[in-house]
């Protein structure tokens, strides 16, 4: 017969029990902090001021047309091709006024860069009032 006592094992002496270690949270910590810092952006976005609509108000239109195709390869004013460097200045002769606005259309595949490229050419020449349309 055994006694109650008996059952029990011997585990040797009685450990005290292990402290959670916080450098492995630490360490993750800092890496999550390393990888949003690098992962976002720093800085101001370019902004690229264009006229919307009037939120379906009519509006009186004045003068000649002004229209923009922009195309990979040409850019043409109202359907004739215009060579880049005279681009602001054949828009420019018909404006009724110098803040008359001016419809820009991208065709044939052009890109947004090539888009891009001739807003600033025609900004570069004083005219700020692009309306963009499909």
């Amino acid at each position: 017969m055994s006694r109650a006592g008996d059952d029990i094992l011997d585990l040797g002496p009685r450990r005290h029990p292990r402290r959670m270690s916080m450098t492995p949270m630490i360490d993750v910590v800092f890496l999550l902090l390393i990888f949003f810092m690098l992962a976002s952006r720093f800085g101001m976005d370019a902004v690229l001021p264009v006229a919307g609509g009037a939120e379906g108000a009519a509006s009186d239109w004045q003068g000649a047309p002004r229209l923009v195709d922009v195309t990979p390869d040409t850019v043409r004013v109202n359907g004739t091709d215009t060579a880049e460097t005279a681009l602001a200045a054949a828009v420019a002769d018909l404006l009724p006024e110098p803040d008359a606005a001016v419809i820009l259309r991208p065709r044939d595949q052009a890109d947004l860069q090539r888009l891009v490229a001739v807003m600033d050419l025609l900004r570069d020449g004083g005219l700020t009032n692009l309306i963009l349309i499909e």
